[in-house]
């Protein structure tokens, strides 16, 4: 069916048929973008201060590891700006194939990298640029693809819709975490010599895939609608930033109570089992698998309730939760018994999901649909700019304190500024109505 199919006289039949595509499109063009960001966290915590950054002591190593990371999140912001002007003047589907591979080409070309050791510093500045190509892309996809499924979905199931990319979040988590572990498992000794760049090849195949699926969806009837009656806006982002400044600030608020505990959880703990407490990585990356799939069902499940009751509701509730487990997820940690670890892991990530699950359609709601892939985008990639220090502010909070007290007051803050961001935007919008079945 191709994108310029008269959405005017789709059938119910035609249109759940493209909206389940969209959802499917979502899911899996989603899931690679963040396989490939992922993988690149998690080898920032285990090999790349090594292999990138050697010659300093650990502590040193470890926060240019992560500074390079956050390279990444600095660009995402970069990357809807320029992505979102695209999709709300040419067309969602276009922008997202576009996005797709330059997340996977670029992660490729870091798996084919020598180290330093062999080329010198002109590696570390090719990992960088690459990391910076990462987020670039990565900004525009994630905006996207939610636009693209919500505007598909009927009313009664928006959150759902919305969700479907959220949950390729864990599903990346789970796939790169699993990746790494089987790696980590049949190289052994040579992980840290050459096993480390399969998971990064690995993409190049991902994205044949997620290229093929993403081609077979039409761009949403909203947008097909608005291109035929010549009402695209001219220049997205100046006018969502002019007409939606406090509703992108509050967005960008409203973000944190997800990214902050996500990156805290997944990326920072890994660095913080195997270099401060000295647990086995194969076990920590195992784990994060279960954390995976537990975020996983209850992102859907929170979605499921947001159709149903309210999302504002159910994202306070989300927040609570992490409140509450903000300390004693570390006195679990801090314990190295095998049971209490698993659990804290597991049991911490189920905030985080509650917020997410929701959280796209509720960003996505608040914007008209000629600017919504921008004002998405821009407000969800700004905050994961702010989320992506997290890694970096937490090695550093740990190191000056030589405790994870602050680290745990820097979740609770986080999720508090949500809560009060959520309250705001819900006031700053509640005139806003929109059609996404157009």
């Amino acid at each position: 069916m191709s994108n310029e199919m008269n959405h005017g006289n789709l059938t119910e039949e035609q249109r759940s048929k493209q909206a389940r595509k969209a959802g499917l499109a979502s899911v899996v063009g989603t899931t690679i973008e963040w396989y490939d960001f992922f993988i690149y966290g998690t080898m920032s915590a285990l090999v790349f201060p090594k292999l990138f950054f050697p010659g300093s002591d650990p502590y040193i190593g470890l926060l240019q590891s992560f500074t390079a990371l956050f390279i990444g999140f600095l660009a995402r912001p970069l990357g809807a700006a320029f992505f979102g002007n695209f999709g709300d003047r040419i067309g969602r589907k276009a922008t997202l194939v576009t996005t797709l591979l330059l997340m996977g080409i670029s992660s490729t070309l870091i798996g084919l990298l020598p180290t330093y050791e062999n080329a010198g510093i002109i590696v570390t500045i090719l990992l960088v640029f690459f990391r910076f190509c990462q987020g670039f892309g990565a900004g525009g996809e994630w905006g996207g693809s939610v636009v693209l499924s919500v505007e598909w979905s009927a009313k009664k199931s928006r959150g759902l819709m919305g969700s479907m990319t959220q949950i390729a979040s864990p599903i990346a988590l789970l796939l790169s975490s699993g990746v790494i572990s089987l790696t980590i498992f049949l190289t052994g000794d040579h992980f840290y010599t050459w096993g480390w760049r399969i998971p990064f090849l690995i993409s190049i195949v991902l994205v044949i895939i997620g290229f093929i699926i993403r081609r077979g969806v039409a761009d949403s009837p909203q947008f097909t609608k608005m291109k035929k009656e010549n009402r695209l806006a001219k220049k997205p982002v100046v006018e969502v930033f002019k007409k939606y400044p406090k509703t992108i600030f509050f967005v960008v608020l409203a973000s944190l109570a997800q990214g902050v505990p996500f990156y805290v959880f997944t990326t920072f703990s890994i660095s913080y089992g195997t270099e401060q407490l000295q647990m086995d990585k194969q076990f920590l990356t195992n784990t994060i698998l279960l954390v995976a799939i537990v975020e996983i069902i209850v992102i859907l499940y929170a979605a499921h309730l947001s159709d149903k009751f309210n999302r504002q509701i159910v994202f306070y509730v989300g927040s609570l939760l992490t409140i509450l487990v903000a300390f004693p997820f570390f006195w679990l940690f801090d314990t190295k018994v095998t049971v209490l670890v698993v659990l804290a892991m597991c049991f911490s990530i189920v905030g985080a999901g509650t917020v997410y699950g929701p959280l796209a359609t509720l960003i996505a709601e608040c914007f008209p649909a000629e600017l919504r892939y921008s004002g998405t985008s821009l407000g969800y990639q700004i905050s994961a700019a702010v989320q992506g220090v997290s890694p970096l502010l937490c090695v550093y909070l740990l190191n000056t304190f030589n405790s994870t007290a602050p680290i745990s007051i820097y979740l609770i803050v986080a999720c508090l500024i949500s809560i009060v961001a959520v309250v705001m935007l819900r006031k700053s919008t509640k005139n806003m109505d929109m059609d996404m079945a157009g």
